[in-house]
Parts: C-alpha cells; structure tokens; sequence
C-alpha cells in the first residue's frame, strides 16, 4: 500500500512538472491548427453547365471520386463559361468549368481566381441538316462559313460563351451577324428544335464526351461543318487549337463519319476562387489526373491535364500534383491524416524545435518542486538557533520553549510524504533538527558530554 502510496506521488509530482509543458504545446498545436486549418470542408459547390453538356457528365464523374474521400460535391447547373465565371466571382461557386479563350476573363480574376490546369479539347461543333443544305445552297454540303448567310441558327445561350466565340468567327470572315437568324437557346430546347427542323443549324462547344455529341453525329441527315482553314483561325485567335476528328472515329463499321473534319477547339480549364481550401486543391488536381489522362478522340495518353498556357495563376497544389504526382503519405494512410501531416509538418517542427530546449527544465523543476517540501522547513529551524544564539545570558524558560519549538518541528516533518528517491533530504532535516536540540540542550546543561552533541 505504501509503495502504491509513494507512485502516486510520484505520478502527481510528474504532472504538475510536466503541466505548464504541456499546457504550452497544446496551446502551440492550437494555434497551428487554427491558422493552417487542416481540415478541408466537407461540402465543394462545383459550377457544371447545361444538362447533359460535358460539364455536367464530368461534373458528376468529380461528385463521384471525391466523396470517396467524404468530401461532397454539390453540382451547380449553368449555362456555360460566362455563367460560371460569374458565379465563381460572386462566391457561389467553389469551382468551376471555364472555356479557354473565352475572352470573358477581367484583369480582376488573376487577384481571385487560380487555375488547376486544362483539363480536355472543347471542339466547336456545328451541326446542320443536309436537307436544310441541300435547300439553301443546292447542295448536301457546308463547305465555310460564308456559306451559312440566311440560315436558322442557334448558337446557345450567352452564359455558354459561345455567341461570342461564333460571333467572332463571323466576323473573321465578313459576315454581319444580321445576315443570319441567330437564337439562343439553352442545349436541350435548341437540340429538339433542331431534330424539328426549327432551326438549320445548332452550334456548341463540348468534348465528345457529351451524350448531345454523341447522339447528333449518329443522327441520320446530320452533318458536322468541317473547318477547312482550321489552322488558319488558330494562328488568327491564339485560344484555338486544330483538331482533326477521324473518319470512323465514332463508328467504324458506318462509317462515322463518313471522312475527316477538321475543327477548331479550344481547351477547357477548371477555375478556383481564392480561399478555396488548398486539401480540396489537391483532391481536385489528383481527380483530374485520373479522369482526363486517358487518351481520347483529340489528344494523346497524359496529354491533360496540363498548365500550358494558363491564362489565370496556377494552384501550387495543381502544379506539385501533376509534378509529383500523389503525395508519398497519401500512398500509406488514409488522405484526412496525411492532409493533417503534409499541412502541419513544418508548424510540429517549429514545435519541437522550440518544445526540446524548454524540456530539459523539467527534471530541475521536479527536483526543486520535491525538495522544496524539505527546504522550506530550514528557515524555520534557523530561526529557532538564532533565536537561541541571541540569548545571552541563556534563559532556561526560553531554551524549553524553544525545544517545544523543535519537536513540534520535528512531528511536522514526519508527516511530509517524499518520492522514495528523496527520502535522504528527509532524513537529513531530521538530522539536523536532532543537533539543534542537542545544542539547546547544551547551552542550559554545560555539564553535558560534548560528544553527545556531535554529529554522529
């Protein structure tokens, strides 16, 4: 029971040694999670586009791959690149999809939003019906623009981006926006229009990812507009890109389609606002990789994503990731721990650089701490000798009083409780008070042998 008794003092000094260390580190641990903020949010607002457009099909695919991650991707429809711009300036979107080139961008955007990459081609694609060529040029085929004068044509809506885009095109090639019946319609109302035969002609930009896409280059007496001078308006307009869609690339028993058609494309980028949390960043960034690495109808394996010609600052956690690809730690522990490490690595190593010279205070501040108990004691039982070393001559009654001093002193110090290792200092207070009786004792009985009073 006694040794139980004496480990539990021990344990009791140990901790209000080891307290203020402790209180300090939590405090300094605190402070560091509350300025890094480790831990992402759980909810990301990811501005799409228009149903069953390309953004939505991969908005769905991210909304999917992270909450593996328990992170959960709220889907925000749009009309477009203007629209999510917008919505991304306004803070309702965390990110979003945004056509490159879009000529929407404003100096402002390089102070609050930040590019992950490009992550896919984005064909124009200009769809028409060759019934509606055969009627109006005499002819199955479109061969250029100019060609389209007179024509029904939707070119979507202005939160899409491609008005402006198709405006400038006609422009390019001398034609007056006036010299067409242009509408702008959301995709699904204009596609059934265009099925109906409302409209001549459809224009909109989407990978070939999109189920619209899909569906129109099977589509009996749909053709697809090829831009013979596909070249010519990428060196013209630095945001397009030529691509070449290959005959039979989407049925290669038909085939579909039927030859070659060049387009012009420009790539899709998905945009952040500052302040969105850099763990979220990094999800993204390895999410991205996964989903647009595959080669595909207009580019190579591990084409995308990429940081070419980033038109708005670049994620440091994109540019690492598609650096280094995952993070070490991520490879071997869960991602909300090795989120935790990767972000407060730096901040625990300023801590324990600051913590190790401070705790090698402790084992002086547990010594003192016990052996005050006994030291506090000393002042006491010098006052007693000096107040006998005042007495001159020595008066009997004082010297008694002051001998009832001591062995109240002494029944005092039997009751202090020490860690067995400090025992000794106990044992030498005793010591001492037994020579200060002694020497009282002395100085009223001189006839006393002296060796009685000597320390033994």
């Amino acid at each position: 029971m006694s040794r139980l008794r004496y480990t539990l003092l021990s344990i009791r000094d140990l901790i209000f040694s080891f307290g203020p260390l402790v209180v300090l580190i939590a405090a300094l641990l605190w402070g560091a999670y509350w300025w890094l903020q480790p831990t992402p949010p759980k909810t990301l607002i990811l501005a799409t586009g228009p149903e069953q457009s390309a953004y939505d099909v991969f908005g769905q695919q991210y909304e999917k791959a992270l909450a593996a991650y328990g992170v959960r991707v709220q889907l925000l429809p749009s009309d477009g690149t203007a629209d999510n711009l917008e919505l991304l300036r306004s803070g309702q979107a965390d990110v979003g999809f945004v056509q490159g080139g879009s000529a929407l961008l404003q100096r402002s955007d390089r102070e609050s939003l930040q590019t992950l990459g490009s992550l896919f081609v984005e064909p124009l694609w200009v769809f028409y019906h060759e019934e509606s060529s055969q009627r109006l040029l005499n002819k199955p085929v479109v061969e250029h623009p100019r060609d389209l004068r007179g024509w029904r044509i939707d070119v979507g809506t202005a939160g899409s981006g491609v008005p402006n885009l198709f405006k400038q095109l006609l422009d390019a090639n001398g034609i007056a926006p006036a010299e067409l019946t242009l509408s702008e319609q959301s995709q699904t109302p204009a596609t059934m229009a265009f099925l109906a035969q409302d409209i001549d002609a459809i224009v909109f930009a989407s990978a070939p990812d999109a189920p619209m896409v899909q569906m129109l280059l099977q589509t009996p007496g749909v053709r697809l507009m090829s831009f013979a001078q596909a070249r010519a308006y990428a060196a013209r307009f630095g945001f397009l890109t030529p691509v070449e869609l290959p005959q039979g690339v989407v049925n290669l028993a038909a085939p579909l389609p039927p030859q070659d058609v060049q387009l012009i494309a420009s790539t899709t980028s998905l945009l952040a606002r500052d302040g969105t949390h850099p763990a979220l960043l990094q999800l993204l960034a390895q999410t991205a990789q996964d989903l647009h690495s595959p080669a595909g109808w207009f580019n190579r394996h591990r084409q995308f994503p990429n940081l070419d010609n980033a038109e708005l600052p670049v994620a440091a956690e994109a540019e690492r990731t598609l650096r280094n690809g995952i993070p070490l730690m991520q490879r071997y522990l869960p991602f909300w721990l090795a989120n935790l490490v990767d972000r407060m690595w730096l901040a625990l190593g300023l801590i324990v650089a600051l913590v190790l010279p401070l705790s090698r205070l402790i084992p002086p501040i547990y010594s003192f701490r016990v052996r005050s108990r006994v030291f506090r004691w000393y002042a006491e039982l010098r006052r007693i000798e000096l107040d006998a070393e005042a007495l001159s001559p020595p008066d009997a009654k004082v010297i008694d009083r002051l001998i009832v001093e001591l062995d109240q002193l002494e029944t005092q110090v039997e009751g202090i409780s020490l860690p067995l290792a400090y025992t000794d200092e106990l044992y030498t207070l005793r010591h001492h008070i037994d020579l200060i009786r002694k020497r009282l004792r002395r100085m009223v009985m001189p006839e006393l042998d002296p060796a009685q009073t000597m320390a033994p």
